[in-house]
């Protein structure tokens, strides 16, 4: 793949063109500089950041460029009404003032001459009841989806769930948890998130913390999980009960879920819970009801054709019993997920019907 074209810096203000390269070399970038001609209007096609200084944005030349992403209009100061005007007009996507701005535009020259990967797929996991087994599942498929792309992450919604490092083994590793991460929003750099969390067995890990818990915003929640999809990591949510309609963080995860998973223990209250759940109500429809159900067998229990018909949802896999899953969560041993093993082998099936990935920049 050749590598993507250098971002373009349009500015005849020496001083400001001094500001501009200094933040790009300290990213690793070297840009285009172009104020004008035949080279302005190649380069503003090709490249994939185009930083205009405040000074041209009444440019003719620049004034007549076509509209495209991925412009930014760069500044020494506040700008005045006609200088917004025209940025606008213009289609800039942000005024960076420097040198306030100046870690923002870095991090933003860096997303843009990354090369292209593949957008990591996003599975979310929830259960029907307590003890559904919810956790250890989302951390089989951790385990199992980082042994295929060379990592994960795992994602640990529930704040007072005592912490998903702990079925990794992971409780003494240093890094972030919830509610360190709590006052993250927007645009975040993946690998710098990846590289401050918890790791064990190829699996990053962003657990709830042991002490003072606390709710998980939304906003941190999308843009720690839009980080890390944007670096072609696998991301697997693990859902707290309940989530059921007004559970905004749940809605917003399984919105761009690439596959959600309802885990249903074969028990007549846990299906109907999970019919309830998968239905929601005609005033709000539920957050789940594009999930697929995977069934846990139970001694004496429903079958899956029984759980399948009662809760109208298709039944993705069927978990049998693991004899070891619950000592080896006690020592803190990660779950087993070997093909020929329970979690393992419905790990690798659910991993199977994922759709093709998606390109991101």
């Amino acid at each position: 793949m050749p590598p993507p074209p250098r971002p373009l810096v349009v500015s005849a203000d020496e001083d400001l063109l001094d500001d501009v390269l200094r933040v790009l070399a300290a990213a690793g970038t070297e840009p285009e500089v172009a104020t004008g001609g035949p080279a302005l209007r190649r380069a503003s096609r090709e490249a994939g950041l185009v930083l205009l200084g405040a000074d041209v944005l009444g440019a003719p030349a620049v004034r007549a460029l076509p509209r495209r992403p991925g412009v930014v209009v760069v500044a020494g100061g506040p700008l005045t009404a006609p200088a917004w005007a025209a940025a606008v007009e213009l289609g800039a996507e942000r005024v960076a003032v420097l040198p306030d701005d100046e870690a923002w535009l870095a991090a933003r020259a860096v997303e843009a001459v990354r090369s292209p990967v593949e957008r990591g797929p996003l599975l979310v996991v929830g259960g029907s009841c307590g003890g559904a087994g919810v956790s250890t599942l989302a951390t089989a498929l951790a385990l199992t989806a980082a042994e295929d792309a060379g990592g994960a992450l795992l994602v640990d919604a529930d704040p007072w769930g005592g912490g998903l490092d702990l079925l990794l083994g992971a409780e003494d590793v240093d890094g972030l948890r919830w509610p360190a991460l709590a006052g993250v929003r927007g645009r975040v750099a993946g690998d710098a998130l990846l590289a401050a969390l918890p790791e064990a067995g190829g699996v990053t890990v962003l657990p709830a913390a042991r002490e003072d818990a606390g709710p998980v915003p939304v906003e941190a929640l999308t843009a720690v999980v839009d980080a890390a999809r944007g670096c072609g990591r696998p991301v697997v949510v693990d859902l707290p009960r309940p989530a059921g309609p007004d559970d905004a963080a749940a809605a917003a995860v399984l919105a761009g879920a690439d596959l959600a998973v309802l885990v249903v223990p074969a028990r007549l209250r846990a299906v109907t819970a999970a019919r309830l759940l998968l239905a929601g109500s005609p005033a709000e429809p539920s957050p789940w009801r594009r999930a697929g159900v995977v069934v846990r067998e139970v001694p004496g229990g429903l079958s899956a054709a029984e759980v399948a018909a009662a809760t109208g949802a298709p039944v993705l896999a069927v978990l049998g019993h693991d004899r070891g899953a619950v000592d080896r969560g006690e020592r803190g041993v990660p779950p087993a997920v070997s093909p020929r093993s329970p979690f393992g082998a419905v790990a690798r099936r659910l991993l199977g019907g994922l759709p093709v990935p998606e390109r991101a920049a």
